[in-house]
């Protein structure tokens, strides 16, 4: 198949984490074509939705780990697949990219669906199962967070549509910054805040469960660092070999046919105890991870779904 890559630049991405990378490094042994490209260069052209990028080639060789043909501009429908794999933000750059590529669909397959990714964003879709998810409030007004701190008192506050544990804050009962907080986030944008009640067993990890076309195929643990309330990767959280719960495959049962009706193949959800707070389907990562620790090769049982569909 003609696989193309619509990710962030490929040169700075560490090949041991990247979860991409490990989607490509296993489509190019499957024998597919890859083409890569950035999402400032996808564009709408008199009826037609191109890129343009780059034939690529990819291999586990730190600091050489990617090759690239000659710059071309390629028509996207005439791909099988594009993976829409640039990280979050989820602003509106980021949502132009979901309707440009939905006008290739269904003729290309694009993973995940544009439309729905658009539609389900990580702290939105939780939204849906309210009892799975810890006491959630979703507002720009200040005296609704307010009566949101002071009816739970230890709350997390974020940006809605934020990532890698950015802008992540916690106040507890005692924590006077809450309008500071406040005019700080609405100073600089127009999008509402998430806050939801601290979660005390997120000492002990938050979890990432990975669904690969609706079905859970494993976990990993991410432990957040000394001092540290946010337990990503990306701000010095460390992942951990772990096992799913009862708890873990019942919060899948009641998401996952959601997720496999409305092609989100690749999905990462977030655990934190008895409790479901984020399902990631923009960029979801911990694939090598949950490779290294329990022999899972995520990626080709993603392969093996995006194939079955194409036939």
């Amino acid at each position: 198949m003609k696989i193309a890559f619509q990710m962030d630049p490929i040169g700075p991405i560490d090949i041991n984490a990247d979860s991409t990378f490990r989607i490509a490094l296993e489509a190019q042994a499957r024998g597919h074509e890859l083409f890569y490209y950035t999402p400032e260069h996808l564009a709408y052209q008199e009826g037609r939705v191109t890129a343009r990028g780059w034939p690529l080639e990819v291999q586990r060789v730190q600091g050489d780990h990617f090759r690239l043909g000659e710059r071309t501009e390629v028509d996207l429908a005439e791909f099988d697949v594009v993976w829409l794999r640039q990280d979050p933000p989820f602003d509106m750059f980021y949502i132009t990219t979901t309707h440009l590529l939905q006008r290739v669909q269904p003729g290309t397959l694009v993973v995940n669906d544009a439309f729905w990714v658009r539609n389900y964003p990580e702290k939105l879709l939780v939204l849906d199962f309210p009892d799975l998810t810890p006491p959630t409030t979703i507002a720009r007004d200040l005296d609704t967070i307010r009566a949101f701190k002071d009816k739970h008192g230890d709350v997390i506050l974020k940006p809605l549509y934020g990532n890698g544990g950015a802008g992540v804050f916690r106040l507890t009962e005692s924590d006077r910054n809450l309008s500071s907080l406040h005019e700080l986030f609405t100073g600089f944008s127009r999008e509402p805040l998430i806050v939801q009640k601290f979660l005390p067993d997120v000492a002990g990890g938050d979890k990432r469960v990975i669904l690969v076309d609706g079905e859970p195929v494993g976990a990993i643990n991410r432990v957040p660092a000394e001092g540290e309330t946010r337990s990503n990767m990306h701000v010095g959280g460390r992942p951990e070999k772990i096992g799913l719960s009862a708890r873990d495959l019942e919060i899948c049962e009641r998401i996952g046919p959601l997720l496999k009706e409305k092609g989100q193949v690749f999905v990462g959800i977030d655990v934190i105890g008895q409790y479901l707070t984020e399902i990631n389907v923009t960029s979801p990562t911990g694939i090598q991870e949950l490779e290294r620790f329990d022999g899972i090769n995520v990626a080709a049982k993603i392969w093996g779904a995006i194939e079955a569909k194409r036939g």
